[in-house]
């Protein structure tokens, strides 16, 4: 069983850190007053305050060496990254994952930080949280309900999703209990064949991604297949998709490709969840046991902190 990290007291300190690309000084600006609404304190990483102006926020090396510092001093409660982008990838052999499994606390992002998901669920032994980053709060359409996700952190709370909150479409039926994982599929594919990849054995797979057509999805979709990732998994959950350009009858589908790997896989699935990149965002544990419910289109998930 995966540890879960302490719950989040009023007037915490908390961790900002960017593992993969920048964040401009406006966008932090405009985002940090969510952690002020939570009455939490905040410490931000050199990398946030002085990225680079590339697609790294920093160098690999000074990324790791603050994730290791956040985990390792006691006034940092929790762990909020500050984007997603590009670059997690690159740390996965540099972490010393002991250290993370040392130190069990709150992580919290989505998108790029799949990577490190993966990871501290299986070499870490953590469980972590794919909400949103903090710099989403500066965006204009940044909502209640997605700001209230955070204070799943400062409760245990049994999370519950059903046809209230989004329409939900059973692809294929039967109900699935097992440990949730995954998140961003075009990260979860990036590792297959290396020690880092993800394991789907007995457990509920969520699946997002964003601007990847059909095709693109299709092809990431067939290397999970190909990998076995598909063969033991317990059940799919299958959130946002967000494409924005205008689909021509020759790209296809996301609901066609979603049935060809999905429809005849002999495991509960369901698709319309609004986890990803999408407004709201359902924020929700990884390495937590969940319950999948295809016939009645719910998704249960048992609480991420202490």
């Amino acid at each position: 069983m995966k540890q879960r990290p302490q719950r989040l007291q009023v007037g915490d300190t908390v961790g900002i850190i960017a593992p993969a690309s920048p964040i401009s000084r406006e966008r932090l600006s405009m985002a940090l007053p969510v952690l002020e609404r939570l009455g939490l304190r905040y410490v931000l990483a050199d990398s946030v305050v002085e990225g680079d102006a590339h697609y790294l926020a920093k160098s690999d090396e000074q990324r790791v060496d603050e994730l290791h510092a956040m985990f390792k001093n006691p006034d940092i409660k929790a762990i909020i990254c500050a984007r997603g982008g590009y670059g997690t990838g690159r740390l996965l052999d540099k972490i010393d994952y002991p250290v993370i499994e040392d130190h069990p606390k709150i992580f919290w992002g989505y998108s790029d930080i799949t990577a490190l998901h993966t990871v501290f669920n299986e070499y870490a032994n953590l469980v972590t949280f794919h909400g949103d980053m903090l710099g989403d709060a500066a965006r204009g359409d940044f909502s209640d309900i997605s700001e209230r996700m955070f204070l799943q952190l400062m409760q245990p709370w049994e999370l519950h999703y059903d046809e209230t909150r989004s329409p939900l479409e059973t692809v294929a039926p039967g109900v699935a209990r097992g440990e949730l994982t995954g998140g961003n599929l075009t990260l979860l594919t990036s590792t297959i064949g290396s020690k880092y990849e993800v394991d789907t054995r007995g457990k509920i797979l969520l699946l997002e991604d964003i601007e990847e057509s059909p095709l693109r999805v299709d092809r990431m979709l067939n290397q999970l297949r190909l990998a076995r990732k598909l063969d033991e998994v317990a059940g799919i959950v299958i959130g946002d998709f967000k494409y924005s350009k205008p689909l021509a009858a020759e790209d296809g589908t996301f609901d066609a490709v979603f049935d060809d790997y999905f429809k005849h896989l002999g495991v509960p699935v369901v698709k319309g969840f609004n986890i990803g990149h999408c407004e709201p965002h359902f924020a929700l544990p990884l390495g937590v046991d969940a319950l999948l419910n295809a016939d009645e289109k719910t998704l249960t998930v048992l609480p991420g902190v202490e």
